[in-house]
């Protein structure tokens, strides 16, 4: 009793937390790590302590390392293309946020939560036209779909 508990516990603060990240990456361009850590660190405990989540711990921590290199990779690339910007292409809290995502998700999962969110924030950006687009609230749309495909489809 107490299991599940403290598994909805989890699983409810992780949901606002990323809730409050979506939103303060859309309203004012950044990702607070007063929501960012948490919201990593109940992903290592759900899939550390709980044997039937879909995701087992060692393609956690590789697909959260691998995520965390991938922003680190495409950020420096950009940066460097692109050099009159004042801001840089891809922040931090994105590249913590893709970590994050690959605790949560595993391997398979962030690849599909990449693929939804780029092509979200693509169609969000030929609709508005903006110079900077907030990645969290696409990365945590895709993170959502990616898990539904990853529990009733994989």
């Amino acid at each position: 009793m107490i299991y599940y508990i403290f598994f909805s516990i989890l699983l409810i603060g992780a949901f606002f937390c990323a809730y409050r990240m979506g939103t303060a990456d859309f309203r004012r361009r950044i990702i607070p790590d007063v929501y960012l850590f948490p919201f990593l660190f109940a992903g290592l405990l759900v899939t550390t302590f709980f044997s039937w989540w879909p995701i087992t711990i060692a393609d956690s921590v590789i697909a959260g390392s691998m995520g965390y290199c991938l922003g680190l990779i495409v950020g420096f690339i950009f940066e460097h293309i692109k050099k009159d910007s004042k801001y840089p292409p891809i922040g931090m809290g994105d590249i913590k946020l893709l970590g994050a995502g690959g605790i949560w998700l595993g391997t398979q999962g962030l690849a599909i939560a990449m693929i939804f969110s780029c092509i979200l924030a693509y169609l969000w950006n030929i609709k508005k036209k903006e110079k900077y687009i907030p990645f969290a609230p696409f990365f945590l749309t895709g993170g959502f779909l990616s898990f539904i495909i990853i529990l009733f489809l994989l």
